[in-house]
């Protein structure tokens, strides 16, 4: 059985996991994102250091919403032949990776790049993942960006 190609997961990730799940014959251009914890968090009253991060889902609509991301760039994006996104749910220390995106095409200039950046900007508008900052002296939860401040569209379905 082949790894899915959009999957949340509280196992750690890997960056040779994804391209493996994105390899083909047919791939020369493979690009790749790493979300990873960030040691200090900019607040309203300054910098604070993060001790960890923790993250929920709701699993299968979040799955299945990856899933759509994928279909999207591949309708906006021809070339791209493969594409895999993987986030963490549960505790993530400093430096760990939290989400992973993986596009491949046959060539780096058949839109790998954009597809990449669309994959990640579209996951934290549309995709049910909530992320908790934890401090040594407390923690928040943190709201993503809104549809409306980013530069993609929902489909219509979602909207409704």
């Amino acid at each position: 059985m082949s790894a899915k190609l959009f999957e949340i997961t509280q196992e750690p990730l890997s960056q040779d996991d994804i391209l493996r799940r994105v390899s083909r014959p047919d791939c020369g251009g493979v690009v790749t994102f790493a979300g990873t914890v960030r040691g200090s968090t900019a607040t309203a009253t300054g910098a604070r250091d993060t001790d960890f991060l923790s993250y929920e889902a709701f699993v299968p609509m979040a799955e299945k919403m990856m899933a759509r991301i994928g279909d999207e760039i591949q309708e906006r994006w021809p070339n791209v032949k493969a594409v895999s996104i993987l986030h963490r749910i549960g505790r993530c220390d400093v430096e760990e990776p939290t989400v992973l995106i993986a596009v491949a095409s046959p060539h780096r200039d058949d839109g790998c790049f954009e597809a990449c950046r669309y994959a990640i900007e579209r996951l934290k508008a549309i995709v049910p993942i909530w992320k908790q900052e934890n401090w040594s002296d407390g923690e928040v939860w943190v709201e993503g960006p809104r549809q409306e401040e980013l530069d993609v569209s929902l489909p219509d379905e979602v909207t409704a």
